[in-house]
């Protein structure tokens, strides 16, 4: 059994959730510190009980007296069942925030500070009042924010970074993986896709994190062209929780005969936007379409994404390993995970040595870097 580090008092409560991520991450710190990985470890034993009248509770095996504690956790994991009443059930995000809580009130007071990584970020697209309805993703982090000795909360891509506005106390930190997708990306494709490309927005809500990318690629080898779609929506029903599209319109440049498309939004749930802007994009002779997303969702499951890659509609969809994605779908050819377990290392070590985060946060050089040396190279 490995030991806990002695030399620093940092430690990770990795959830059941984050399991797989969460030893990758102890992995990339156990190197930065210099430290065997076969006989050490900084994740702390836990249990977690879930009983069957639906009640969990989380024990701590070790003492976190004077600890750094980083727990990690992933809200959007279906995959952990539990019986309840003789019945088998999945864990939902509200099964695992709970979980969150607990584990929180667990330490007791006694961790010197709490961090929070939680990559998908609990109804974070519920950022906004529409009508009579709670701001649960603001109210959840209003409740985090005001536990004892929680100092921060770090999350990926938040769909609207505007949720900080619910704390006061903890620092609250949105990271973007674009540069670790991109890397992998421009890696994978040929000089003859990277010389002319369109980065497309699916709506008026991605077009920030479209531009985080478009300004990525700031390159003189490079011709970019600038796109987004304009959903028009019914508002007088709901259809899935969701108010149904009469019309996908696009805004930019038409002729893109020629051009590699990068479409970019945060997340992919059903897909029904993203087949929308494929068919649109093909319409207009684009034959290379890259999807970039940091949260492949796949609630309706990846089999129209497999027949549209058949059907050769788009070439590949980027994606990252910071929330749950079944193994069976690592057999698609079109779907690439990226490994961000590194920059959430990063991001725990500068945080707990009282580091600048600022650079990891900021810094999109990267890209234009590495196609510079790609066509220098060439």
């Amino acid at each position: 059994m490995r030991k806990q580090v002695k030399d620093t008092n940092l430690r990770l409560m990795v959830f059941q959730s984050a399991k797989e991520l969460g030893e990758k991450v102890n992995e990339h710190l156990l190197k930065m510190y210099n430290i065997s990985k076969e006989d050490n470890t900084f994740i702390l034993p836990i249990k977690e009980n879930f009983f069957n009248d639906g009640h969990l509770k989380v024990e701590i095996d070790e003492t976190v007296r004077g600890k750094d504690v980083f727990f990690i956790t992933d809200i959007g994991n279906y995959s952990i069942e539990y019986n309840m009443h003789g019945y088998t059930n999945r864990t939902s995000p509200n099964d695992l925030i709970m979980e969150l809580k607990d584990g929180i009130g667990a330490c007791n007071c006694h961790a010197e500070k709490i961090n929070i990584v939680m990559p998908l970020l609990y109804n974070g697209r519920q950022h906004r009042r529409n009508t009579r309805e709670n701001l649960s993703c603001g109210m959840i982090l209003h409740e985090i924010d005001e536990l004892c000795h929680v100092k921060s909360f770090i999350t990926f891509d938040a769909h609207d970074q505007g949720v900080e506005h619910a704390i006061h106390n903890m620092e609250f930190d949105n990271y973007f993986p674009s540069n670790t997708i991109l890397e992998q990306l421009i890696n994978d494709l040929p000089l003859s896709r990277l010389k002319k490309m369109v980065f497309i927005a699916p709506d008026n809500g991605a077009t920030g994190r479209r531009n985080i990318y478009l300004n990525s690629f700031n390159s003189p080898y490079i011709k970019r062209e600038a796109g987004s779609f304009f959903k028009q929506r019914d508002f007088n029903k709901l259809v899935d929780g969701k108010y149904p599209i009469i019309s996908h319109d696009y805004i930019g440049n038409n002729d893109l005969e020629g051009y590699t498309a990068i479409i970019t939004d945060d997340m992919i749930a059903s897909g029904g936007s993203m087949f929308d802007c494929i068919d649109e994009l093909n319409k207009r002779n684009i034959k290379h379409i890259y999807i970039i997303t940091t949260f492949a969702l796949f609630t309706k499951g990846p089999e129209k994404f497999e027949q549209y890659y058949k059907d050769k509609k788009f070439s590949a969809v980027y994606t990252t390993n910071v929330s749950y994605i079944p193994k069976e779908y690592e057999k698609y050819k079109w779907l690439h995970i990226c490994d961000c377990s590194k920059d959430i290392a990063k991001l725990i070590y500068n945080i707990h040595n009282n580091l600048s985060i600022h650079g990891l946060l900021r810094d999109k050089s990267l890209p234009s870097k590495l196609i510079e040396e790609k066509f220098n190279n060439k």
